[in-house]
C-alpha cells in the first residue's frame, strides 16, 4: 500500500535468524527475539555489554583447537569498521548450555555475516550481525565423511576419494577465500564507480568557472555601450584560453582512465629532462644533477608531459632557480626530482595539492588561469607505470619526487 509506515522494529524482532546490533566498539545495542531464545538469556542481560562477555557459549575455529573463536570474530568486526565493508565467518564451532541439562554444552555450528551499517559522513555507526546455523548441514557432511572404514582410512593418510565430500574445515577455508575474493571485486567495483564519479564532479565545477566568466563579460560589455571593445575582447580570449587548458587536461585525464596504456619504451630519465628543457626552456635558472643510464620502462609521450607539468609548477613558485635531478635508487627504482626555492608546500598540504581541483592560495595568486588538473595528472601517469609521485622534505622550497621501477 502506498505511504504505508514500515514498523522497523518489528520487522527486527520477526526475522527467524538471530541478530545482533552492535556498535564499532562491539557493544551491543539491540537484539533480537531469535537471539535472546538461543543464548537463553534476558534481553537485559545482553544489551549495553560487551558482545563476547555477555554471550554464554563457547566459540571455537575449526580445525585449529587452539584458536579462538571469540578472537576470529572480532577481527571479522574489526575489518568490517576499517573497510566499511561486509565480512563472512563462513564456519565457527559454538558450545551452548543445554537449557534442561546445567553444565552440559551442546555443540553446533554457524555463520556469521557481519553487515555495517554507514552514517551521513561514510562511517560505520552500526554493525548488524546475522547468525545462520549450519548444523544440520555441518552434520551431513561429517556423517558422509564418516561412511566406510576405507573412506576414513583413506581420509586419515590424505588420499582423495573421487566423489568424497569435503573436509569441512577444507570447505570452511575455501568459503573464507572465495569470499575474500569477491569482496576485493566488489572493493574494486565501488573504487572505479567513485573515481567516475568524482571525474564528473571535478569536470562539471572547473568548466563553469571560466564559462561563468565569460557569461559575465559578454553581458557587461552588452549592458554598457560605451564598453572598451578592446578590452573585453581581451577578457574574453584569457577566459577562453583557460577553458581550453581546462579542457585539455580534462582529456588527459580520460584518457588515463579510460585508454589502453600506450607501448612502453626504454626511456633513459636524463636524455628526456635534456630534451624537455631544450624542447620547452623554462623562465628561470636550471640547475641539473643528471646521473647516466638511468632506465625505466613507460611511454615516453606520457613522461614529458609528467615532467613538464612539475617544471610548470616549479616555475610558478620559483624566486630564483629551479634543480633538476635523475638517480639510481638502487636496486628497484629511478628517481627524478624536481626541486624549486619558492615558499614551500606546508606539511598539511602535501597530499591535498594531488588532489583534482585543489588549489593553494598562493598558486591561485600566481596563477589564477590554471586548471588544477596539473599535479594531479603527474601523480596518475606515475602510478600507471608502478611508481609513485609526493613531495618530499626541503629545507628551501617545495621538492618533488618521482620513484619508477627501475627498468630491468
Amino acid at each position: 500500500m502506498m505511504g504505508a509506515q514500515v514498523d522497523y522494529r518489528a520487522v527486527f524482532e520477526a526475522v527467524p535468524s538471530p541478530c545482533v546490533v552492535l556498535t564499532p566498539d562491539q557493544v551491543v545495542v539491540a537484539v533480537n527475539d531469535a537471539y535472546v531464545r538461543v543464548i537463553g538469556r534476558d534481553r537485559e542481560d545482553v544489551v549495553g555489554r560487551d558482545a563476547f562477555t555477555s554471550f554464554p557459549g563457547k566459540l571455537r575455529v575449526l580445525g585449529d583447537p587452539e584458536a579462538s573463536g571469540v578472537t576470529e570474530v572480532r577481527a571479522s568486526l574489526e575489518r568490517v569498521v576499517n573497510t566499511g565493508v561486509a565480512d563472512v565467518v563462513p564456519l565457527l564451532g559454538h558450545g551452548m548450555e543445554a537449557p534442561d541439562r546445567p553444565g552440559a554444552f551442546e555443540e553446533g555450528y554457524w555463520c556469521l555475516l557481519n553487515v555495517p551499517m554507514l552514517d551521513a559522513a561514510g562511517g560505520v555507526r552500526w554493525i548488524v550481525v546475522v547468525v545462520e546455523d549450519v548444523t544440520g548441514l555441518f552434520e551431513q557432511v561429517r556423517a558422509s565423511l564418516g561412511a566406510g572404514a576405507t573412506r576414513a582410512g583413506a581420509t586419515r593418510v590424505g588420499v582423495r576419494i573421487p566423489g568424497q565430500v569435503p573436509d569441512p574445515v577444507e570447505l570452511s577455508s575455501r568459503l573464507q577465500q572465495a569470499y575474500r575474493q569477491e569482496q576485493r571485486a566488489v572493493s574494486a567495483l565501488h573504487e572505479a564507480i567513485e573515481h567516475q564519479q568524482r571525474f564528473l564532479f571535478d569536470a562539471t565545477h572547473d568548466l563553469r568557472n571560466p564559462i561563468t566568466g565569460l557569461l559575465t563579460e559578454m553581458e557587461v560589455a552588452l549592458a554598457d555601450p560605451d564598453a572598451d571593445l578592446r578590452q573585453t575582447l581581451q577578457t574574453l580570449h584569457h577566459n577562453v584560453e583557460r577553458l581550453n587548458n581546462v579542457v585539455t587536461d580534462l582529456l588527459v585525464l580520460a584518457r588515463l582512465y579510460t585508454a589502453t596504456p600506450p607501448t612502453t619504451d626504454l626511456v633513459d630519465l636524463a636524455d628526456l629532462a635534456m630534451e624537455e628543457l631544450e624542447a620547452h626552456p623554462p623562465n628561470a635558472n636550471v640547475v641539473t644533477h643528471l646521473s647516466d643510464n638511468v632506465m625505466v620502462r613507460a611511454s615516453r609521450v606520457r613522461l614529458a608531459r609528467l615532467l613538464s607539468n612539475l617544471v610548470a609548477n616549479a616555475e610558478r613558485h620559483t624566486t630564483s632557480k629551479i634543480e633538476i635531478v635523475v638517480a639510481a635508487d638502487p636496486p628497484s627504482f629511478a628517481i627524478l626530482e624536481v626541486i624549486d626555492d619558492g615558499p614551500g608546500i606546508r606539511p598539511e598540504d602535501r597530499e591535498r595539492i594531488f588532489h583534482r581541483l585543489y588549489r593553494q592560495d598562493l598558486a591561485r595568486r600566481l596563477d589564477s588561469g590554471g586548471s588544477g588538473f596539473g599535479l594531479p595528472i603527474a601523480r596518475e601517469i606515475a602510478q600507471a607505470y608502478g611508481g609513485d609521485l609526493y613531495v618530499a622534505d626541503h629545507a628551501d622550497g617545495a621538492r618533488f619526487v618521482l620513484r619508477l621501477p627501475l627498468a630491468s
